[in-house]
């Protein structure tokens, strides 16, 4: 017999905002904090295997090289703040040199540095290497100057489920080119689905990447997450 203990409590919305490409919620749930985007689930705290995945995968695929001078290391871009999982895992490992984040909604940003998610992700704004970037992620990597050895996404549920359908194109043959010209020779692009996509791993292959991969990452149910790899030609 069930009684009123089972009823799990309702989630808990903690700041509304309307940004510039929608709203933006964040929520608790019990102990985990969410983030929904236009009434679409986004990320929460319970477990960010996924996105050290993410980061691990990207430094795993790299090639040693040389150039990066006395005491640095790689330079990653992650496409995506989030609840900062991947950012504070970037900032544990030491080989990492610049590591830059772009994040399109200010609520977002202001929610880690003072507010609910700052519990995360303190140490890993405070790390010197760190920058966060208010951009579209789109925008950003036509118009950067700046190059990369890792490319980290995470800012949609994958390529065949994005959050607003300006990102759609980010998945396309034109935005994996833009993704190809932030990374420097040898460079590794990496992007989180919640799903496969062997259509997805078609068009990278298309687009001029090699050695591309999908790693799963298993799950408590359902499909396994996983980690699309390509690497830009040398």
């Amino acid at each position: 017999m069930s009684t009123p203990y089972d009823i799990p409590e309702p989630p808990e919305v903690l700041d509304r905002r309307e940004g510039p490409y929608g709203e933006v919620v964040l929520r608790r749930h019990g102990d985990l904090l969410q983030i929904i985007a236009n009434g679409c689930f986004l990320m929460d705290t319970s477990d960010g295997r996924s996105e050290r995945r993410l980061v691990d995968a990207a430094l795993a695929a790299l090639d040693a090289r040389a150039g990066h001078g006395p005491g640095t290391g790689p330079h990653v871009l992650i496409g995506g703040l989030g609840v900062g999982f991947s950012l504070a895992h970037a900032t544990g490992q030491p080989r990492w040199g610049r590591i830059a984040v772009v994040e399109r909604e200010p609520a977002i940003i202001e929610w880690h540095r003072a507010g609910p998610l700052s519990g995360l992700s303190a140490r890993a704004l405070a790390d010197p290497r760190t920058e966060i970037v208010e951009a579209d992620l789109v925008r950003y990597l036509d118009e950067t100057s700046d190059t990369f050895d890792a490319l980290c996404l995470d800012i949609d549920n994958g390529p065949d489920w994005t959050v607003t359908e300006d990102n759609d194109g980010l998945y396309s043959a034109a935005g994996l080119a833009a993704c190809a010209r932030v990374l420097r020779p040898g460079g590794v692009l990496a992007v989180w689905s919640a799903k496969p996509s062997p259509e997805f791993e078609g068009t990278l292959r298309n687009a001029g990447f090699q050695q591309v991969r999908t790693e799963e990452i298993p799950v408590a149910r359902g499909v396994p997450d996983v980690v699309h790899l390509g690497v830009r030609p040398g």
